[in-house]
């Protein structure tokens, strides 16, 4: 039933373009409406018809706890009741700080920021500070947020100068963004080796999750370190979505490789809006104001969301077994399917990152996701939304996990997706 969901979305299509404020959210490629929430606790949303569902989106990631976690909420409160943002150091910004670089040594230093997107945006411009180059290579298929120059696909080759992917940003914008092609080690050579001394950096999704969950193969998180080092060029991970979800340390302590300089986003607050990128001080000593690297932001550090972020990390760290549970249900699920669906179906998982292709082929790259059926995936995604099972409404989005998901409701899971095939 979503008599109430359908008619705020009518209404919010008059004042918000699309009706939504996040594409994805306008259910466009599944064929439904969207559910407009209420409420949200442990493992299950609540949305306006009064309609309870399991949840597999947990804020697109940030949600490894689980909705509205005591700890978590009874900080936010306290800080709430200090203020809401000041616009001046506080203290919890150290203390998160530093917890950050104890739990992701490569982070020496880092900045705190307002999302995911200024993250990248921002640390990218570190690096091209740093090195003095104006390049960089992202992989084809890999979102970093919809910033300018990021915002980019592949040419006819790829050496090609990437064109804009979006109405409204200049050419002149993404000229300097080359596109290799994930899990290829040929396409990133070709590059470097067309413009040795223009690189300023590599920026990758270590865990490609924003086109259905694509892991590294073996060895090419390696290659690209080797290669970066090779060229005097710097090695930027984009852990938005895998920073301390596939490990206290990230995808860089889960595959044992060491960036340069990490992103990362709302995760570390909690799920409140914030980022944060940084690296070895080096480098991050050319951010202003003590380099000429100019970056800033009034909501930067805000009390509320460092205060739900220090709890959080906090709760993971007190509990580093969470991961293996993670991981335990992650992979319930994906064996039901493989069981069920056979070879129709591609399953990947990363830790806890789950992705779900509705083709027979391998998926190992951005070419091999756009064989999935997506209105297969449509189908799919109504049968288990009608089932009280809320999922990414999109192909090409993940299964996030969450240690509030109780075996009970895994079970569920499974059996509600066995019932599809």
């Amino acid at each position: 039933m979503e008599v109430r969901s359908k008619a705020l979305f009518e209404e919010a299509k008059r004042y918000i373009p699309g009706g939504v404020n996040s594409p994805v959210r306008a259910f466009g490629a599944v064929g439904r409406t969207p559910r407009f929430i209420v409420s949200a606790r442990g493992d299950r949303i609540v949305d306006v018809d009064g309609n309870e569902m399991i949840d597999y989106v947990c804020s697109w990631g940030p949600g490894i706890l689980g909705h509205a976690h005591l700890r978590v909420i009874e900080k936010v409160r306290e800080a709430c009741g200090r203020g809401l943002s000041f616009g001046a150091p506080t203290e919890n910004e150290v203390v998160l700080a530093r917890m950050i670089a104890q739990m992701i040594p490569s982070m020496e230093v880092s900045r705190l920021v307002s999302s995911g997107t200024e993250a990248v945006m921002s640390v990218v411009r570190a690096a091209r500070g740093y090195t003095g180059r104006d390049k960089i290579i992202k992989f084809k298929g890999c979102y970093h947020g919809h910033s300018d120059g990021l915002l980019v696909k592949a040419g006819s080759g790829a050496l090609t100068t990437s064109v804009p992917d979006s109405a409204g940003v200049p050419a002149d914008y993404t000229k300097n963004t080359l596109v290799a092609l994930y899990n290829d080690r040929e396409s990133v050579e070709a590059l470097f080796r067309a413009d040795p001394e223009g690189i300023a950096a590599v920026v990758i999704e270590p865990v490609a999750a924003n086109m259905g969950v694509v892991p590294p193969q073996p060895g090419f998180l390696e290659f690209l370190r080797e290669i970066t080092e090779r060229y005097g060029a710097l090695l930027i991970f984009d852990e938005v979505i895998t920073g301390f979800r596939l490990a206290l340390g990230g995808a860089q302590e889960y595959y044992r490789v060491t960036p340069d300089l990490t992103a990362l986003g709302k995760i570390v607050g909690g799920g409140m809006p914030i980022g944060a990128y940084g690296g070895r001080r080096e480098i991050m000593e050319m951010v202003s104001p003590i380099g000429p690297v100019y970056q800033a932001g009034t909501l930067s550090g805000n009390p509320v969301a460092t205060a739900a972020g220090i709890e959080t990390l906090r709760i993971l760290q007190e509990d580093p077994g969470i991961y293996k549970r993670l991981e335990d249900k992650a992979e319930k699920i994906a064996c039901a399917v493989r069981e069920t669906a056979g070879d129709t179906v591609c399953v990947n998982r990363a830790g806890s990152l789950l992705g779900i292709f509705f083709t027979s082929r391998k998926v190992t790259d951005y070419e091999s996701a756009l064989s999935s059926d997506t209105a297969r995936y449509a189908a799919w995604f109504s049968h288990l939304l009608d089932r009280g099972i809320y999922v990414a409404p999109s192909q090409f989005e993940a299964l996030f996990l969450s240690d509030a998901h109780t075996d009970e409701d895994i079970e569920n899971t499974c059996r509600v997706m066995r019932a599809f095939f």
